[in-house]
């Protein structure tokens, strides 16, 4: 298909590989369905992961999930766990699992430029058992996420090389950007108290009210 913009889109495997050509053997190689000594390091060492899903018609949705380093635990050479932690109740993540069990994880560890990628198979567990590890502050988590994985490999430096990623200097001060708040009223309206917004989560910030 088209784009609205423009004319000049690919359509096909074919001719997206004309343009980019096509993996080494050896980049190919590093796929694997389950997890090794040295891969499960990577996940115990890792405070944040990327969750990617979709629902049962195609739309995507990625959601960060983060806690202390290995909260993502290893049940075993091909299950994580990943503890679900109070949110905005959306849960786009999941209600998208229980219509389309396809998900995909990023493992981030802070200042390291490669991640760790797992695709995979994903049920909504509630087993008290199960989730009884996972206690942050004294609560376990009412849910988890059990992924039975399907691929497990590491991602090259390069997105974090190219973006600097990690460089402190270039680090953005938080008042750069609009708070939630000013996003907010700009989508309420103007008689949305931004202000008042910002404070009060804040302030349920500072409390960490329903972070766990």
């Amino acid at each position: 298909m088209t784009h609205r913009l423009t004319p000049h889109t690919i359509t096909d495997e074919a001719a997206l590989r004309a343009l980019i050509g096509e993996p080494t053997a050896l980049v190919c190689s590093k796929m694997t369905d389950k997890l090794n000594a040295l891969t499960k390091r990577w996940i115990e060492l890792s405070p944040f992961v990327c969750l990617a899903t979709s629902d049962g018609e195609g739309r995507c949705d990625v959601s960060p999930r983060g806690d202390p380093a290995g909260f993502v635990r290893v049940l075993d050479d091909h299950t994580l766990l990943v503890p679900e932690r109070p949110g905005n109740r959306i849960a786009d993540s999941l209600r998208n699992i229980l219509a389309n069990p396809r998900v995909g994880l990023l493992f981030i560890v802070p200042g390291v430029s490669e991640t760790m990628r797992v695709n995979g198979r994903a049920t909504l567990t509630t087993d008290a058992e199960l989730l009884a590890p996972s206690t942050v502050e004294g609560k376990a988590p009412k849910l988890g996420i059990l992924v039975d994985i399907e691929e497990a490999y590491t991602q090259c430096s390069k997105a974090f090389i190219r973006s600097d990623f990690w460089n402190g200097e270039r680090h953005l001060d938080r008042a750069a950007l609009p708070s939630n708040g000013e996003i907010l009223r700009a989508i309420q309206g103007e008689d949305f108290d931004a202000d008042a917004y910002d404070q009060e989560r804040a302030a349920r910030y500072a409390r960490r009210e329903g972070f766990y």
